[in-house]
C-alpha cells in the first residue's frame, strides 16, 4: 500500500525500543509523525 502526504495510515502495531507493543490506535485523536528509513548499512 502506498501512502501519500496527508493520507491516514492504516492500523498497525510495532515493538518499541523496549520490546513493548505500541499500536497506532493508542494515539487516536492526536497528531503523529511517522518516519521510515532503510535499515543502516543495508541495500535498498
Amino acid at each position: 500500500m502506498k501512502l501519500s502526504k496527508g493520507d491516514n495510515a492504516p492500523e498497525f502495531s510495532l515493538p518499541d525500543q523496549n520490546g513493548n507493543q505500541v499500536s497506532l490506535n493508542n494515539f487516536k485523536g492526536k497528531k503523529v509523525i511517522l518516519y521510515f528509513y532503510p535499515k543502516a548499512n543495508t541495500s535498498g
